[in-house]
């Protein structure tokens, strides 16, 4: 048994035994903390993980209270009947607000949580029916079987095990492919797109799966407490949510619960201390309590989770397959593209323009490439060489001009969707996700190759899909020659490595259009002619690669033509040995010659 299944068997062996040797004022407190890290793993989940902020988690803690609530009290429902019944409604209101909220960017996001955050605040406040600032009494408790959970030592464990549950669940989604996709949007979502990653789709999934379990502690405070006033559901608690998360350390799972705990009985203790202190009452906590945050947040930035995490294996393990064939028959097969037969016209860029203002980036640039060559784009710094890529790849969409891809045209088309027709790329500034391990970044590139939903993977019946995408992850590291830095966490790499690590990302796409954005930019000699020569095998397995580089002895050895760009015009097209001898080629790089 590895060291991390003993711990977490010795958390939930205390988890079990707490209520059973603690006071009744501990076990209050022990639920209170359950509650609370409900809400903060889906903050954890949102903020931490996916990158977004929101400041109204503690309005959907009120959707869930209210339900059951109101069903309950007024209209006579089981309280279990209550529980679906408020997921839908949180369901229906969380996708409302993800269609309006998660359009912005920026600063604009959080201002906009705060803004629904508020409005729900004062809807339960106003609404006829919902008791007003006096609010609703009466809630039934839950019963379980024949047995009524009428104290807090009996409803601790039903708290406890929706904790443990949401834990394992987001855990399980987390170390899936639609969990990669999830981890791939902090940080930008450029990179995911290329992959083929429907980035709005994923924003919208965290933002729901955060609200679902905040709803579903807002059902356990309404039976807990019975109870239910609009005071727990303002934008404070939000705050106080978001604190947990970050405290504990909010890209990891556990940290939620680290974070609610700190909190929860940090504000405990300054309640019972400060007063006694100072001789006096008011809410001087709060002060000593921001103190103390910022003070924990200039010493631990990244939460106290992974303080701990140097000296307890808190982190689950990738674990990474075999490549020998009789492992890989027991797996999901991937799906592989079919290959265009050699020299069928693939890439067609007609006329292209892209302006910024004023600025001209790209002046109307034509080029075509067939199937099985290589195609070295070159021009001095500046020359918009990066910009057309952006064009090509769908990031950017051209003023004007068409691309055409195998007959269609793609200028049109997001990101995700030219992915999804065989094409991959690399980026001249490198995007990789650093905290996340090399295999993993790897996979993210296998994303369109495989399926599996959501809540496959939070239940792991994802598992031999998921080995398939990590094993081709692996055999396109071992390839690139990155095969001994599986696990190391990618922002460990050197620069070069890194660039390399991308190329490995774009091949396990199974791309048929490969777009190479200075891949050999920081490596040495012998990782060029491995590079140089990785490229030559790929062309001669049918894939057609478009090529940006400065090294033009790496460039002229490798490409079958060249285009040229100088300050986004198109000023030569031909064969290496044409290019070299052009005057106006020689004049954009050496400035003349006599």
């Amino acid at each position: 048994m590895n060291a991390q299944r003993l711990l977490s068997l010795a958390a939930l062996a205390l988890l079990v035994i707490a209520p059973l040797v603690v006071s009744e004022f501990s076990v209050t407190l022990l639920n209170y903390i359950g509650l609370a890290s409900l809400v903060a793993i889906g903050c954890s989940l949102l903020t931490g993980v996916g990158g977004l902020t929101s400041f109204g988690q503690a309005a959907f803690v009120g959707l869930g209270a209210y339900t059951t609530a109101v069903l309950t009290t007024q209209f006579g429902w089981s309280p279990w009947l209550t529980l679906p019944a408020g997921l839908a409604l949180t369901a229906m209101v969380a996708m409302l607000l993800a269609l309006i909220t998660l359009r912005l960017s920026g600063h604009f996001l959080p201002v906009g949580t705060i803004a629904w955050g508020i409005s729900l605040y004062y809807l339960f406040a106003n609404v006829d029916g919902l008791g007003g600032q006096t609010g609703i009494t009466g809630v039934p408790p839950l019963q379980v079987a024949d047995h009524v959970l009428n104290t807090g030592r009996e409803f601790y464990y039903l708290v406890w095990f929706f904790v443990v549950l949401a834990l394992i669940a987001v855990r399980n989604l987390l170390d899936s492919r639609p969990g990669r996709a999830i981890r791939a949007l902090r940080g930008g979502i450029t990179m995911a797109e290329s992959c083929g990653v429907d980035t709005q789709h994923y924003r919208a999934v965290i933002f729901l799966l955060s609200a679902l379990v905040a709803c579903l502690s807002g059902w356990l405070y309404a039976h807990l407490i019975r109870f239910v006033n609009p005071s727990p559901f303002s934008i404070n608690l939000s705050i106080e949510y978001l604190f947990m998360a970050v405290i504990g350390g909010a890209s990891h799972v556990w940290g939620a619960v680290v974070g609610a705990t700190v909190l929860t009985v940090l504000k405990q203790w300054l309640q019972d201390i400060l007063p006694r202190l100072i001789h006096a009452s008011g809410n001087f906590e709060t002060i000593v309590f921001g103190l103390l945050m910022v003070l924990l947040l200039q010493r631990a930035r990244t939460g106290i989770m992974p303080l701990l995490a140097r000296f307890l294996p808190l982190d689950r393990p990738v674990r990474v397959p075999a490549l020998d064939a009789g492992a890989a028959r027991q797996d999901a097969p991937l799906g592989a593209r079919e290959r265009p037969l050699a020299g069928e016209l693939l890439l067609e860029v007609r006329d292209v323009v892209r302006r910024f203002g004023g600025l001209v980036a790209v002046n109307r640039i034509s080029f075509e490439m067939r199937a099985g060559e290589i195609l070295g784009l070159i021009g001095p710094n500046g020359a918009g060489k990066s910009t057309l890529f952006n064009l090509i790849t769908g990031v950017l969409a051209p003023s004007a001009g068409e691309v055409w891809l195998r007959g269609e045209r793609i200028d049109r088309l997001r990101s995700r969707q030219i992915a999804q027709r065989g094409v991959a790329r690399t980026f001249q500034h490198v995007q990789l996700r650093p905290a996340m391990s090399v295999i993993e970044n790897v996979a993210i590139g296998a994303h369109l190759r495989a399926g599996g939903g959501v809540i496959g993977a939070a239940l792991r019946l994802d598992r031999r899909s998921e080995a398939s995408i990590l094993r081709e992850a692996r055999r396109q590291l071992e390839r690139v020659g990155l095969g001994a830095e599986l696990l190391v966490p990618a922002g460990s790499l050197p620069l070069g490595s890194q660039r390399i690590l991308e190329v490995a990302r774009a091949l396990t796409a199974d791309p048929m259009l490969l777009l190479l954005d200075e891949p050999a930019a920081g490596l040495r000699y012998q990782e060029k002619r491995a590079l140089a020569d990785l490229l030559l095998r790929l062309r001669g397995e049918g894939v057609t690669i478009l090529l940006v580089e400065h090294d033009m002895d790496f460039v002229m050895n490798l490409v079958d033509r060249l285009v040229v760009m100088q300050f986004g015009e198109q000023i030569a097209t031909g064969l290496p040995a044409q290019i070299q001898a052009d005057p106006a080629v020689i004049e954009a790089y050496l400035g003349g010659v006599e």
